[in-house]
């Protein structure tokens, strides 16, 4: 089969495309301004990338235009179409389907698929899980919103062992089963990071309904994506959609601290479900570095790894959880995430600056919403201080670049989610609100810029010896890691 990618430079489609690629597709695709690093990836699988969504196109004649939801009926302020391909396709009457539609017919059918939601931590959450399924040898297929450090791609088929019949399933059953319900004969593991956002201008539905899942994870639930939901309501509807495709036989893994996916679940659900956190059946005990897991009270693993913060406690409970629904011991699963090397653009150090006095470390994180900002920056403050050395500043460089912040939707909320920070600096470029307002009862400890290389200059000409300088954004946030390095090693 041949299929043409709109948009595949995304993460989710060039996932996608790697994925066709490798079952042996003919792959081709296109977006506005090609991009690396994903066309770099995809044009080193041999996959033909154009620019632009020209009409033009349609030569190429392809059995499947694959639509992502960056794609619209948009038009330009002349009246012209923004996408004239995808009006090509509808005026032809050519076939096209969205991405989590042909993944679903094309790769997870007759797979056990794990899928990974939440409004925080699904990239890392399924990365982990997909590395504990690797190191306990079931090879499993994946597709990740990052790059997993321990994979270096974002995707994979696999093709691990299926679950044998009637292995028994060690799980907890509140809706009716037992621990002695046998795993039904399955195909082999894939695990997905499952996204709420919606599956293209065509089908408004989150993009994980298409996945059904034996084995679902519900991170956490919160608002977001202010462009295309109304309320956190509309949001838990669409989570409770996700838990309706969820077999009897399957497993829904949930955070039991969460008081939204307790109003998502007594919805109805017709699974076994397994919390975890605080008062739950799965718990963690001791530092975030090196911790016990317990389960209903019985010491069941122990996780020795390097990450730090409560959120990648949390997450290790939801991936151990979620992998012993495949026959994964608790006590594999927590050695195989010593090994975790966690995913890109998470914490990621990007490069340290020698001065006397002690070095100045600059970070890249994915943070973008207020939470995860909040928690990203607390984790990093706890690990400091944990350290025992004299107290090292934290600061905090960010953007507001995702639709729901660029609405100014959380605005209000960005003072509280900087509080670990000793300083904090807005790149406002592009926005619709006013930073300054609401960073304004931070006092001195915020400032706003609004261009990259003021920016730059700013937290460069403020850093300290021995400061940490973590960037957060969605986006690449116009190169200022490498930027702020080399002010910093120029000594500006």
């Amino acid at each position: 089969m041949h299929i043409h990618i709109l948009g595949i430079c995304g993460t989710f489609m060039g996932g996608v495309a790697a994925l066709a690629r490798e079952a042996g597709h003919r792959v081709t695709g296109c977006d506005a301004g090609v991009y690396p690093p994903m066309s770099d990836q995809l044009r080193a699988l041999g996959i033909e990338l154009i620019e632009g969504f020209g009409a033009d196109q349609m030569a190429l004649a392809p059995d499947m235009f694959v639509v992502g939801n960056v794609v619209s009926r948009a038009r330009l302020a002349d009246g012209t179409p923004k996408f004239p391909l995808m009006e090509a396709i509808l005026d032809a009457g050519a076939a096209y389907t969205s991405g989590p539609q042909w993944l679903a017919e094309h790769v997870l059918q007759g797979r056990h698929v794990l899928a990974v939601a939440g409004t925080h931590g699904k990239t890392t959450t399924t990365s982990m899980l997909a590395w504990v399924l690797e190191r306990t040898g079931h090879a499993p297929g994946f597709l990740v919103g990052g790059v997993p450090l321990d994979f270096g791609v974002s995707a994979r088929l696999g093709g691990g062992p299926s679950a044998a019949p009637g292995r028994p399933k060690p799980a907890s059953a509140p809706s009716g089963g037992s621990e002695d319900t046998p795993v039904p004969s399955v195909g082999a593991p894939f695990v997905i990071e499952a996204d709420e956002y919606d599956t293209a201008f065509f089908d408004k539905r989150s993009k994980f309904v298409h996945y059904r899942p034996r084995t679902a994870i519900l991170n956490n639930l919160e608002f977001d994506h202010a462009d295309i939901f109304d309320d956190l309501a509309a949001i838990e509807r669409q989570f409770h959609h996700l838990v309706r495709t969820v077999p009897a036989s399957g497993r829904v893994v949930v955070n039991a601290t969460e008081e939204s996916l307790r109003r998502v679940l007594a919805q109805g659900c017709w699974s076994a479900v397994a919390g975890f956190g605080e008062g739950a059946e799965w718990q963690a005990e001791g530092a975030h570095d090196a911790f016990d897991v317990l389960r209903s009270g019985r010491k069941v693993g122990h996780v020795a790894w390097t990450l730090s913060g409560r959120h990648n406690q949390m997450n290790a409970l939801a991936a151990i959880a979620a992998a012993e629904h495949l026959g994964v011991a608790p006590a594999e699963a927590a050695a195989a995430l010593g090994s975790f090397h966690n995913v890109r653009r998470r914490m990621e150090l990007r490069g340290t600056v020698e001065r006397t006095g002690g070095a100045i470390t600059v970070y890249d994180d994915f943070a973008h919403h207020p939470t995860a900002i909040r928690t990203t920056l607390d984790g990093l403050r706890r690990q400091l201080d944990g350290q025992g050395r004299q107290r090292e500043r934290i600061l905090a460089v960010f953007e507001p670049r995702s639709n729901t912040m660029k609405l100014g939707t959380m605005a209000a909320q960005l003072p509280w989610s900087l509080e670990a920070a000793d300083l904090s600096f807005c790149h406002s470029g592009g926005l619709g609100w006013d930073a300054a307002a609401a960073l304004a009862p931070m006092g001195e400890r915020a400032r706003v810029v609004d261009a990259i290389e003021p920016l730059v200059t700013q937290v460069a000409s403020a850093a300290q010896p021995g400061d940490h300088i973590v960037c957060m954004s969605n986006g690449g946030f116009g190169g200022v890691h490498d930027k702020l390095l080399a002010a910093l090693r120029a000594g500006r």
